[in-house]
């Protein structure tokens, strides 16, 4: 990461309304930030979708960064950033989960933001837990 990149933007980009559910949930844990933007494709017919994603570009300074993150690894959504990916300045991240968004989200911008997406999927891998084996191997321990 270059010295003078000092911000760091956020898009969710999702398939249908997922997008405004996540920033629904990330308002209420972390509070509202201006620095991030929602693309919830196809739910207009008219609307497209690089025309969004251009939209959003447009509002990315180069000494900004920007985080993408979409819903599906080989889905339309990412498709359509992924021509974006090779920009210095934009990350993407697939296949996300809201224990990952916030983290990134609350990261410290002096970080390197690679060093802090690998960490941050690592830490969210662990936040995908089937619950009731979790459960069972508790109660089982505790007998």
């Amino acid at each position: 990461m270059e010295d003078n990149v000092n911000t760091r933007k956020f898009l969710i980009a999702t398939h249908g309304t997922l997008a405004s559910g996540v920033k629904s949930s990330l308002d209420i844990i972390t509070g509202a930030n201006d620095n991030l933007f929602l693309i919830q494709a196809y739910l207009e017919e008219n609307k497209s979708l690089e025309e969004e994603i251009l939209a959003i570009l447009e509002q990315v300074d180069d000494n900004e960064e920007l985080i993408v993150f979409s819903d599906l690894l080989g889905g339309s959504v990412t498709n359509q950033i992924l021509q974006y990916g090779l920009r210095p300045n934009v990350h993407i991240v697939s296949g996300f989960n809201l224990a990952l968004v916030i983290e990134i989200l609350l990261a410290d911008t002096k970080i390197d933001i690679e060093q802090v997406i690998k960490e941050s999927i690592e830490n969210a891998k662990e936040q995908m837990v089937y619950v009731n084996k979790l459960l069972t191997t508790q109660h089982n321990n505790n007998d």
